[in-house]
């Protein structure tokens, strides 16, 4: 008779897998403001690595980076310095945040932009808090204030992006754009408004009320927050005409 044979025990799971799955389980029930951001992190992360334990390399870039958003934010290159991040994990995160920005640019494409100031003020700040230097867009506008176009005119240094007056105007003609609003951010984190941005806004606005044009508003991105030029009271048509 053939020998005895003793079945083998089943393998021990990973005990990560059972915390991904409650991860996953109250993600679905409850959403994710009952997610910390590294556990949201996690869940991501475990789609392009799931046969690891992603739980610290999560942690490792909240660490590195700051936050969730500082995260999807950071370039390919920063990203793949962190130990576990590869390119298609790389790849994946940035892919979240295009999704991102997607989703945010086509709410404010739905609608006239002066209805939904939230929806352009969250669009903003998705796509140029955390850009580690200044960057300065125009979002040009018809005669119902629905998007045309959205571009990033300049990209400068920590402190400084340059904006040619003429070049506005140029762009602002070749979209047929009744109004436009301008918006840069503040690498610093402090969104106040210098006396060079008050100086640039009034310049465009002087030359697009030349060609019948008006700026609605210079958005200034910080971190955390944003100033509103027009709400300052540095955008009034008499302060402009100085």
């Amino acid at each position: 008779m053939p020998p005895e044979t003793k079945a083998e025990p089943d393998k021990e799971k990973p005990h990560y897998l059972g915390h991904r799955q409650r991860l996953r389980e109250r993600l679905l029930k409850s959403g994710a403001g009952s997610l910390q951001d590294y556990e949201l992190l996690e869940l991501l992360l475990c789609l392009a690595l799931p046969r690891i334990d992603v739980k610290p390399i999560a942690k490792n870039l909240i660490s590195r980076f700051g936050s969730f958003a500082a995260v999807m934010a950071a370039e390919p290159e920063q990203l793949m310095e962190v130990s576990g991040i590869k390119e298609n994990t790389a790849a994946a995160i940035k892919t979240v945040q295009a999704a991102a920005i997607l989703m945010q640019k086509q709410d404010v494409l739905k609608n006239p932009v002066l209805s939904s100031w939230r929806a352009v003020l969250d669009y903003c700040h998705s796509i140029m808090a955390n850009e580690k230097n200044e960057q300065f867009r125009l979002l040009f506008l018809d005669g119902k204030n629905a998007l045309i176009a959205d571009e990033v005119q300049s990209q400068g240094t920590v402190n400084h992006a340059p904006v040619y007056v003429r070049e506005v105007v140029k762009r602002t003609l070749a979209h047929g754009a009744v109004s436009i609003i301008m918006a840069h951010n503040h690498p610093t984190g402090d969104p106040t408004p210098s006396r060079d941005d008050i100086e640039m806004t009034r310049a465009v606005q002087r030359a697009l009320a030349e060609i019948g044009v008006s700026v609605h508003d210079h958005i200034i991105i910080g971190r955390k927050g944003h100033a509103s030029l027009r709400s300052l009271g540095y955008m009034d048509a008499a302060k402009a005409a100085r």
